[in-house]
């Protein structure tokens, strides 16, 4: 099997117990790494037996599991445009496993992945065995699979409340949502057949009742005419083609027909059809929905109506919670915006009782011609202004940018390179980064190491002195008034023909503690102007909400 197993970078780095930047460095620094024999430039495969031999060689530890050797022979019985239906395939096997004979189809079938997975399940049980195949899968395409975060998912379960009992999410994906939200009876819907197939034996094998379809919800529903007792949903954002010609004048557009750029309003009118009078929705959103132009009817009409209880940010995403007005029931007054989530929970349930809580603005206020529902917006409206300026206040007046004492210099400077400097040994480019080593990168400006030794990233430059005929603090300094921040492997000309003045080892020294104060004075500068901001900020929240006042 071995012999015919290819292994990822992730892979190598799982197999050696190392990290995924360890296997880089060894690709980069060893000749005789083994070469890709498979995929692409961006993620290559190796032979996992050239691998081993190549640790062993080193005398480096490695152990693979009897999961790994399930999933490299998975993976290799062919390519990883139909991975998707094997893993279906062994999720059938997985969840009937016991149960009742299994037909073994050989062209469906491999008789030694059947027998490793045995194995694997009767060490591990069929659940987690599925679980860690489903992990290994959703790692190999992670940038077609879309899985919700596990906390935001729990996150998103607890908010609808313990005991939801009929649990619908009509974008199910892999299942994770449903899994979560601890219903006595789980509905999913997602619009890929094969993966309908991972998520319901996923939901099996937890001992689910439950229900699955392979179809779109939005074009082809599934549950038309049900009513569950709550809804949770992480729909894919920014769908082009979600059906907007074939749906105008939907019955489930009741707060208004989607703009054809707005498909996310589509899936959050959708979830309300689809609970109950007085149930909740829990829906994933991306940012832009809670202020996007062309939604603004329907934002104002879910206020409106009460429909819309909360907005939450969590995790680069927002959470939109729902809950289905009841009829005759009187709308609330306050929509409940956070930008942090750490609360959220016991905010969310005082909000639904009617209590008075922090960070529940006027949904008065939020009608305006743009409903921006965006939780950042009222972020200072939610914290004591007052309190906060003082603190950054005292931060502010402690900064103390200072200049160094420089004069008019008459003389003309001598240049040298780093190309000349590395030729001569004055300059090296060391494997591992100690202390007073030079680092640059493109995003951070040159400046000297002052801690413990590491491993820097590919993307770093990185120099180290002789210390008796250059001074780090100068060669930093040239590097960072010359903006030579690209990394060597990329742009290592550039960097050899950077320029550096010829001066004595005394004179560096005085430019080089010159460049560390400019430095200084620079970080001071950028302080002072964020808290300064910042005080503008908070000053203009904190006379607005009155918690501050002018002192004549």
């Amino acid at each position: 099997m071995e012999e015919q197993a290819a292994v990822s970078a992730a892979d190598i780095a799982r197999i050696a117990g190392v990290g995924r930047a360890a296997v880089s460095n060894w690709r980069r620094r060893y000749g005789d790494f083994p070469p890709p024999v498979g995929g692409t430039a961006s993620s290559p495969l190796f032979s996992l037996v050239g691998v081993e031999n190549w640790l062993r060689e080193r005398g480096k530890p490695f152990e693979i599991s009897l999961g790994d050797r399930v999933w490299q022979r998975l993976r290799n019985l062919g390519d990883d445009l139909s991975l998707g239906d094997r893993v279906g395939r062994v999720a059938t096997f997985l969840s009937r496993r016991g149960a009742e004979e299994w037909t073994f189809s050989p062209r469906y079938d491999d008789a030694e992945l059947l027998e490793l997975l045995d194995r694997f399940a009767g060490e591990r049980g069929a659940r987690e065995a599925l679980e860690f195949l489903c992990e290994r899968y959703v790692e190999a395409h992670s940038r077609q699979l879309s899985v919700t975060p596990e906390p935001v998912a729990a996150l998103m379960a607890r908010l609808i409340g313990p005991d939801p009992g009929v649990v619908l999410d009509p974008a199910c994906g892999l299942g994770t949502l449903l899994l979560a939200s601890g219903g006595t009876r789980l509905l999913g819907q997602v619009d890929d057949m094969t993966t309908s197939c991972i998520a319901a034996h996923r939901l099996l094998l937890a001992g689910a009742d439950m229900e699955m379809y392979g179809a779109g919800a939005l074009l082809s529903d599934s549950f038309e005419g049900l009513l569950a007792d709550a809804v949770v949903c992480d729909p894919p954002f920014n769908e082009r083609e979600w059906g907007y010609d074939e749906l105008v004048g939907d019955p489930r557009w009741e707060y208004g027909q989607p703009p054809r750029g707005e498909p996310e309003l589509a899936w959050v009118q959708h979830c309300l059809a689809h609970v109950k009078p007085g149930g909740l929705v829990a829906i994933r959103m991306p940012p832009a929905a809670a202020g996007r132009r062309t939604g603004r009817r329907i934002r104002g009409n879910l206020l409106r109506a009460g429909a819309l209880r909360a907005v939450v940010t969590v995790g680069g995403a927002d959470l939109w919670l729902l809950r289905r007005p009841e009829p005759g029931e009187r709308p609330p007054s306050r929509l409940l915006l956070l930008a942090d989530p750490s609360t959220v929970e016991e905010q969310w349930r005082d909000h639904l009782r009617g209590a008075e809580v922090p960070g529940a603005v006027r949904i008065i206020d939020l009608l305006d011609e743009e409903i921006d529902l965006s939780p950042a917006r009222y972020q200072a409206r939610n914290e004591h202004a007052g309190e906060a300026f003082l603190e950054v206040r005292r931060h502010f007046e402690g900064i103390r940018p200072e200049l160094p004492s420089l004069a008019v210099s008459g003389g003309k400077a001598a240049f040298t390179t780093i190309g000349e400097l590395l030729k001569s040994g004055v300059l090296t480019v060391p494997e591992t980064v100690e202390e007073g080593d030079v680092l640059a990168s493109p995003a951070v400006p040159a400046y000297v190491h002052n801690g413990a030794s590491f491993a820097a990233e590919p993307t770093m430059s990185k120099y180290r002195v002789d210390p008796e005929r250059l001074d780090a603090a100068f060669l930093a300094g040239c590097l960072r008034a010359a903006g030579a921040l690209a990394p060597t492997s990329s742009t290592r000309i550039d960097l050899r023909r950077t320029r550096i003045p010829r001066l004595p080892i005394e004179a560096q020294r005085a430019h080089g503690e010159a460049f560390t104060r400019l430095a200084a004075f620079e970080d001071a500068l950028r302080e002072a102007a964020e808290s300064g901001l910042e005080l503008v900020r908070l000053g203009l929240a904190g006379l607005t909400e009155g918690q501050l006042k002018p002192e004549n």
